[in-house]
Protein backbone atom coordinates (compact mmCIF):
# COMPACT_ATOMS: atom_id res chain seq x y z
CA UNK A 1 0.00 0.00 0.00
CA UNK A 2 1.00 3.34 -1.02
CA UNK A 3 -0.25 7.02 -0.95
CA UNK A 4 -0.99 6.24 -4.84
CA UNK A 5 -2.99 3.19 -4.11
CA UNK A 6 -6.41 3.73 -4.93
CA UNK A 7 -9.59 2.07 -3.50
CA UNK A 8 -12.90 1.07 -4.19
CA UNK A 9 -15.95 1.32 -1.82
CA UNK A 10 -15.71 -2.38 -1.66
CA UNK A 11 -12.15 -2.71 -0.94
CA UNK A 12 -12.51 0.07 1.45
CA UNK A 13 -15.02 -1.89 3.43
CA UNK A 14 -12.89 -5.06 3.40
CA UNK A 15 -9.86 -2.89 5.01
CA UNK A 16 -11.60 -1.01 7.80
CA UNK A 17 -14.93 -3.49 8.52
CA UNK A 18 -17.25 -0.41 7.69
CA UNK A 19 -20.08 -1.31 6.26
CA UNK A 20 -21.00 -0.34 2.64
CA UNK A 21 -23.76 1.81 3.22
CA UNK A 22 -22.09 3.71 6.00
CA UNK A 23 -19.01 4.42 3.80
CA UNK A 24 -21.61 5.88 0.92
CA UNK A 25 -23.24 7.95 4.00
CA UNK A 26 -19.89 9.38 4.95
CA UNK A 27 -19.13 10.58 1.14
CA UNK A 28 -22.08 12.07 0.69
CA UNK A 29 -22.24 14.30 4.44
CA UNK A 30 -18.60 15.02 3.20
CA UNK A 31 -16.77 13.18 6.37
CA UNK A 32 -14.63 10.76 4.30
CA UNK A 33 -14.69 12.53 0.76
CA UNK A 34 -13.44 10.20 -2.21
CA UNK A 35 -10.31 11.17 -3.63
CA UNK A 36 -12.12 10.08 -7.56
CA UNK A 37 -14.08 8.00 -9.62
CA UNK A 38 -13.34 5.34 -12.45
CA UNK A 39 -13.66 5.44 -15.65
CA UNK A 40 -17.34 3.62 -14.80
CA UNK A 41 -18.26 6.32 -12.75
CA UNK A 42 -17.45 4.35 -8.96
CA UNK A 43 -16.25 5.67 -6.18
CA UNK A 44 -12.41 5.90 -5.22
CA UNK A 45 -10.70 6.17 -2.11
CA UNK A 46 -6.75 7.44 -1.29
CA UNK A 47 -4.81 6.10 1.47
CA UNK A 48 -5.56 9.44 3.50
CA UNK A 49 -9.52 8.61 3.27
CA UNK A 50 -8.81 5.28 4.30
CA UNK A 51 -7.09 6.88 7.44
CA UNK A 52 -9.54 9.10 8.04
CA UNK A 53 -12.51 7.03 7.74
CA UNK A 54 -10.88 3.67 10.36
CA UNK A 55 -10.58 7.50 12.73
CA UNK A 56 -14.01 7.86 12.25
CA UNK A 57 -14.98 4.23 12.79
CA UNK A 58 -13.26 4.35 16.19
CA UNK A 59 -14.21 7.88 17.29
CA UNK A 60 -17.72 6.39 16.60
CA UNK A 61 -17.13 2.79 18.56
CA UNK A 62 -16.33 5.46 21.24
CA UNK A 63 -19.77 6.52 21.22
CA UNK A 64 -18.51 10.55 19.82
CA UNK A 65 -21.35 12.38 17.72
CA UNK A 66 -21.09 12.47 13.74
CA UNK A 67 -20.59 16.47 14.53
CA UNK A 68 -17.75 15.68 16.79
CA UNK A 69 -16.18 13.11 14.43
CA UNK A 70 -16.24 15.70 11.49
CA UNK A 71 -14.47 18.56 14.21
CA UNK A 72 -11.93 16.24 14.49
CA UNK A 73 -11.49 14.80 10.74
CA UNK A 74 -11.60 18.67 10.09
CA UNK A 75 -8.48 19.13 12.73
CA UNK A 76 -10.80 21.94 14.12
CA UNK A 77 -11.26 20.10 17.20
CA UNK A 78 -8.07 17.77 18.84
CA UNK A 79 -9.18 14.43 19.55
CA UNK A 80 -7.86 14.87 23.04
CA UNK A 81 -9.85 17.58 23.43
CA UNK A 82 -12.99 15.51 21.51
CA UNK A 83 -12.01 12.68 24.10
CA UNK A 84 -12.25 15.26 27.25
CA UNK A 85 -15.34 16.35 26.50
CA UNK A 86 -17.25 12.95 25.49
CA UNK A 87 -15.26 11.30 28.58
CA UNK A 88 -17.62 13.74 31.04
CA UNK A 89 -20.21 12.91 29.04
CA UNK A 90 -20.07 9.06 29.69
CA UNK A 91 -19.49 10.09 33.23
CA UNK A 92 -23.27 11.98 33.47
CA UNK A 93 -24.19 8.89 31.85
CA UNK A 94 -22.68 6.19 33.83
CA UNK A 95 -24.16 8.07 36.65
CA UNK A 96 -27.54 8.17 34.94
CA UNK A 97 -27.22 4.44 34.92
CA UNK A 98 -26.52 3.81 38.53
CA UNK A 99 -29.26 5.69 39.45
CA UNK A 100 -31.68 3.65 37.57
CA UNK A 101 -30.24 0.36 38.54
CA UNK A 102 -30.64 1.52 42.10
CA UNK A 103 -33.93 2.18 41.88
CA UNK A 104 -34.59 -0.50 40.03
CA UNK A 105 -33.01 -2.71 42.93
CA UNK A 106 -35.09 -0.82 45.67
CA UNK A 107 -38.40 -1.30 43.68
CA UNK A 108 -37.47 -4.95 43.15
CA UNK A 109 -36.73 -5.20 47.52
CA UNK A 110 -39.89 -2.95 48.24
CA UNK A 111 -42.57 -3.83 45.94
CA UNK A 112 -44.06 -0.18 46.01
CA UNK A 113 -46.93 1.04 44.03
CA UNK A 114 -46.89 2.77 40.49
CA UNK A 115 -47.15 5.81 42.02
CA UNK A 116 -44.60 5.33 44.43
CA UNK A 117 -42.22 3.97 41.68
CA UNK A 118 -42.59 6.93 39.16
CA UNK A 119 -41.97 9.07 42.50
CA UNK A 120 -38.87 7.31 43.24
CA UNK A 121 -37.59 7.78 39.76
CA UNK A 122 -38.44 11.33 39.67
CA UNK A 123 -36.39 11.67 43.28
CA UNK A 124 -33.53 10.60 42.15
CA UNK A 125 -33.32 12.36 38.94
CA UNK A 126 -33.29 15.75 41.17
CA UNK A 127 -29.71 17.74 40.92
CA UNK A 128 -27.74 18.45 44.06
CA UNK A 129 -28.64 22.10 43.31
CA UNK A 130 -32.49 21.38 43.48
CA UNK A 131 -32.16 18.77 45.97
CA UNK A 132 -29.83 21.51 48.02
CA UNK A 133 -33.37 23.73 47.47
CA UNK A 134 -35.31 21.48 48.92
CA UNK A 135 -33.31 21.10 52.30
CA UNK A 136 -33.28 25.30 52.32
CA UNK A 137 -37.31 25.12 51.82
CA UNK A 138 -37.68 22.50 54.48
CA UNK A 139 -34.97 24.59 57.04
CA UNK A 140 -36.98 28.22 56.09
CA UNK A 141 -39.80 26.23 56.86
CA UNK A 142 -38.78 25.11 60.29
CA UNK A 143 -36.84 27.60 61.55
CA UNK A 144 -38.10 30.63 59.57
CA UNK A 145 -39.66 32.57 62.90
CA UNK A 146 -38.05 35.67 64.62
CA UNK A 147 -37.05 33.11 67.48
CA UNK A 148 -36.03 30.77 65.62
CA UNK A 149 -32.32 29.48 66.27
CA UNK A 150 -29.84 30.11 63.54
CA UNK A 151 -26.98 27.30 64.66
CA UNK A 152 -30.59 25.18 63.93
CA UNK A 153 -31.39 25.91 60.57
CA UNK A 154 -27.48 25.82 59.51
CA UNK A 155 -27.16 22.50 60.73
CA UNK A 156 -30.24 20.86 59.13
CA UNK A 157 -28.73 23.18 55.61
CA UNK A 158 -25.05 21.26 56.39
CA UNK A 159 -26.54 17.70 56.34
CA UNK A 160 -28.10 18.53 52.40
CA UNK A 161 -28.61 14.48 51.85
CA UNK A 162 -25.96 13.68 48.82
CA UNK A 163 -27.29 10.76 46.92
CA UNK A 164 -23.66 8.51 45.75
CA UNK A 165 -23.11 8.01 42.09
CA UNK A 166 -23.36 4.18 42.62
CA UNK A 167 -26.27 4.79 45.78
CA UNK A 168 -27.95 1.12 47.15
CA UNK A 169 -31.28 0.44 47.39
CA UNK A 170 -31.79 1.32 50.80
CA UNK A 171 -30.10 5.01 50.01
CA UNK A 172 -32.54 5.02 47.18
CA UNK A 173 -35.58 4.16 49.85
CA UNK A 174 -34.11 6.19 52.33
CA UNK A 175 -33.89 9.54 50.12
CA UNK A 176 -37.22 8.86 48.97
CA UNK A 177 -39.10 8.75 52.21
CA UNK A 178 -36.79 12.13 53.23
CA UNK A 179 -37.55 13.84 50.51
CA UNK A 180 -41.53 12.80 51.33
CA UNK A 181 -41.24 14.32 55.04
CA UNK A 182 -39.64 17.13 53.62
CA UNK A 183 -43.16 18.31 52.36
CA UNK A 184 -44.89 17.27 55.39
CA UNK A 185 -45.79 21.04 57.51
CA UNK A 186 -46.24 18.34 60.69
CA UNK A 187 -42.68 17.32 60.23
CA UNK A 188 -41.65 21.02 59.63
CA UNK A 189 -43.49 21.89 62.51
CA UNK A 190 -42.15 19.40 64.86
CA UNK A 191 -38.53 19.79 64.03
CA UNK A 192 -38.71 23.60 65.07
CA UNK A 193 -40.53 22.70 68.35
CA UNK A 194 -37.48 20.27 68.87
CA UNK A 195 -34.65 20.89 71.06
CA UNK A 196 -32.81 23.27 68.87
CA UNK A 197 -30.75 24.57 71.10
CA UNK A 198 -28.57 21.24 70.87
CA UNK A 199 -27.68 22.46 67.63
CA UNK A 200 -24.99 25.05 68.62
CA UNK A 201 -23.88 21.89 71.61
CA UNK A 202 -25.64 24.10 74.38
CA UNK A 203 -25.63 20.80 77.35
CA UNK A 204 -28.80 19.63 78.96
CA UNK A 205 -29.10 21.30 82.38
CA UNK A 206 -28.34 17.33 83.91
CA UNK A 207 -24.98 17.13 81.90
CA UNK A 208 -23.96 20.79 83.24
CA UNK A 209 -24.55 19.26 86.90
CA UNK A 210 -22.62 16.07 86.41
CA UNK A 211 -19.70 17.24 84.85
CA UNK A 212 -18.12 16.34 81.38
CA UNK A 213 -16.80 13.24 83.03
CA UNK A 214 -19.67 11.71 84.16
CA UNK A 215 -21.76 13.17 81.32
CA UNK A 216 -19.51 11.13 79.03
CA UNK A 217 -19.39 8.12 81.20
CA UNK A 218 -23.07 7.84 80.94
CA UNK A 219 -23.42 8.43 77.05
CA UNK A 220 -20.70 5.28 76.90
CA UNK A 221 -22.46 3.15 79.13
CA UNK A 222 -25.68 3.97 77.35
CA UNK A 223 -24.31 3.17 73.86
CA UNK A 224 -22.36 0.37 74.44
CA UNK A 225 -25.53 -0.85 76.15
CA UNK A 226 -27.56 -0.12 72.82
CA UNK A 227 -25.01 -2.10 70.63
CA UNK A 228 -25.27 -5.15 72.71
CA UNK A 229 -28.62 -5.04 72.00
CA UNK A 230 -30.00 -4.87 75.88
CA UNK A 231 -33.87 -3.41 75.96
CA UNK A 232 -34.05 -1.15 77.92
CA UNK A 233 -37.05 -2.06 80.21
CA UNK A 234 -35.22 -5.96 80.28
CA UNK A 235 -33.69 -7.20 83.30
CA UNK A 236 -29.67 -6.55 81.36
CA UNK A 237 -30.75 -3.30 81.73
CA UNK A 238 -31.21 -2.69 85.42
CA UNK A 239 -27.48 -2.72 87.13
CA UNK A 240 -26.42 -0.48 84.33
CA UNK A 241 -28.92 1.95 85.42
CA UNK A 242 -28.60 1.81 89.03
CA UNK A 243 -25.33 2.27 88.90
CA UNK A 244 -25.71 5.60 86.55
CA UNK A 245 -28.33 6.20 89.56
CA UNK A 246 -25.65 5.82 92.27
CA UNK A 247 -23.32 7.44 90.42
CA UNK A 248 -25.67 11.04 89.86
CA UNK A 249 -26.48 10.71 93.16
CA UNK A 250 -22.79 11.20 95.00
CA UNK A 251 -21.74 14.03 91.96
CA UNK A 252 -24.89 16.15 93.02
CA UNK A 253 -24.92 14.76 96.96
CA UNK A 254 -28.38 13.39 96.62
CA UNK A 255 -29.86 10.19 98.09
CA UNK A 256 -30.38 7.52 95.20
CA UNK A 257 -33.92 6.61 95.74
CA UNK A 258 -37.59 6.77 93.79
CA UNK A 259 -37.34 10.60 94.09
CA UNK A 260 -33.93 10.76 93.01
CA UNK A 261 -34.61 8.83 90.42
CA UNK A 262 -37.68 10.59 89.08
CA UNK A 263 -36.32 13.68 89.27
CA UNK A 264 -33.31 12.16 86.98
CA UNK A 265 -36.24 10.54 84.25
CA UNK A 266 -36.94 14.47 83.80
CA UNK A 267 -33.64 15.98 83.63
CA UNK A 268 -32.75 13.90 80.87
CA UNK A 269 -36.77 13.84 78.90
CA UNK A 270 -35.88 17.11 77.17
CA UNK A 271 -32.48 14.98 75.43
CA UNK A 272 -35.45 12.89 74.04
CA UNK A 273 -35.74 13.63 70.67
CA UNK A 274 -39.06 14.04 68.56
CA UNK A 275 -39.45 10.22 66.54
CA UNK A 276 -40.31 12.48 63.50
CA UNK A 277 -37.34 14.40 63.90
CA UNK A 278 -35.22 11.98 65.09
CA UNK A 279 -36.15 9.09 61.80
CA UNK A 280 -35.25 12.38 59.81
CA UNK A 281 -32.21 12.62 60.77
CA UNK A 282 -31.45 8.08 60.64
CA UNK A 283 -32.45 8.72 56.93
CA UNK A 284 -29.99 11.87 56.37
CA UNK A 285 -27.37 9.84 58.02
CA UNK A 286 -28.38 6.42 55.84
CA UNK A 287 -28.67 8.70 52.37
CA UNK A 288 -25.10 10.18 53.01
CA UNK A 289 -23.81 7.18 54.18
CA UNK A 290 -22.64 8.05 57.69
CA UNK A 291 -22.76 5.57 60.53
CA UNK A 292 -22.79 8.54 63.03
CA UNK A 293 -23.18 12.13 63.43
CA UNK A 294 -21.36 12.83 66.96
CA UNK A 295 -23.91 14.83 69.65
CA UNK A 296 -26.70 13.40 67.73
CA UNK A 297 -26.75 10.24 68.58
CA UNK A 298 -29.88 9.17 70.41
CA UNK A 299 -29.19 7.97 74.05
CA UNK A 300 -31.09 9.51 76.24
CA UNK A 301 -34.58 7.84 74.77
CA UNK A 302 -33.16 4.72 76.02
CA UNK A 303 -31.92 6.00 79.41
CA UNK A 304 -35.24 7.63 80.11
CA UNK A 305 -37.15 4.45 79.04
CA UNK A 306 -34.52 2.52 81.63
CA UNK A 307 -35.12 4.82 84.37
CA UNK A 308 -38.93 4.79 84.21
CA UNK A 309 -38.54 1.15 84.18
CA UNK A 310 -38.09 -0.13 87.98
CA UNK A 311 -36.78 1.31 91.44
CA UNK A 312 -32.82 1.11 92.17
CA UNK A 313 -31.58 -1.49 94.51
Amino acid sequence: MDGTTLYSIGELSRRTGVPVRTIRFYSDTGVVAPTGRSPAGYRLYDLDALLRLELARTLRELGMDLATVRRVLDRTLSVAEAAAVHAEAVDVQIRALRLRRSVLRAVAARGPSPEETTLMHRLTQLSGEERRRLIDDFADGAFGGEDADPAARAMVRAATPELPDDPTAEQIAAWAELADMLGDEDVRTRMGRALAHRADGVPLDIEVFAGPELTEHTRRVVTEAREAGIAPDGEAAIPLVDDLVHRFARALSRTPDGEFRAWLTRQFRPGVPDPQVERYWRLVWRVNGWQEVPGLVPVYPWLVRALEGGGTR
